[in-house]
């Protein structure tokens, strides 16, 4: 699938993160690195800046790192479902168990046929040892969220949407004329008007016509 590619490639072009396992690896700001600088909203979010991936490539209209992406998380163990907003480059702690990082997000343009919004995201869970591990590092879609699906029996994490704009010209842009458009070269007038196409001429008719 062509969007699934370039999706991927961004992936890898500036969002290659650690996998599961004992941990981020350096700098990835994971767990305990976090510094948490805010009291948290009524849902026991709490919302930092990681700083921006120097390595995410800016796309479309919008700068990656202005680009906006809601995200739901879901406790599964007791049903409780929040919604966070994060930029890239942004983290949130939800009851000091769950990190949530955003390092993408990307959706495809109004002209594609196959539409897919993406988020590449990083989630850390506390577990019973107090330290922090891992379990999820990639892209996950709203609307075909079987492409890749995160593994974990207690939180589950996926994208509502990507805020972001198109460019409407290029560089390679071509003009298109409006449907209907009259044909021919527009004049203006002494004033500076522009004036409706002239008529073509007409060319007299032979002086031996009948």
């Amino acid at each position: 699938m062509r969007v699934a590619a370039a999706l991927a490639a961004l992936a890898l072009a500036g969002c290659s993160g650690g996998g599961s396992g004992k941990g981020a690896a350096a700098g990835d700001n994971a767990g305990d690195e976090l510094v948490i600088t805010g009291s948290g909203d009524n849902q026991g979010v709490d919302t930092v800046s990681v700083g921006p991936d120097a390595a995410t490539v800016d796309a479309a209209a919008t700068p990656m790192r202005e680009r906006i992406a809601v995200l739901g998380v879901l406790n599964k163990r007791n049903g409780v479902e929040r919604e966070i907003t994060l930029k890239p480059g942004q983290a949130a702690r939800i009851d000091g168990q769950v990190t949530v990082r955003l390092r993408a997000c990307e959706r495809t343009a109004p002209w594609e046929q196959d539409r897919l919004t993406g988020a590449f995201v990083q989630m850390d869970v506390r577990r019973e040892d107090q330290r922090w591990h891992r379990v999820f590092s990639g892209w996950l879609y709203k609307e075909q969220p079987a492409l890749n699906v995160v593994q974990h029996p207690i939180y589950d994490v996926w994208p509502k949407s990507c805020a972001m704009t198109f460019r409407d010209t290029g560089p390679d842009t071509v003009p298109a004329s409006a449907p209907g458009a009259a044909g021919g070269r527009r004049s203006t007038d002494p004033t500076g008007n522009e004036t409706a196409p002239a008529e073509p001429e007409t060319a007299p008719p032979p002086a031996n016509a009948t």
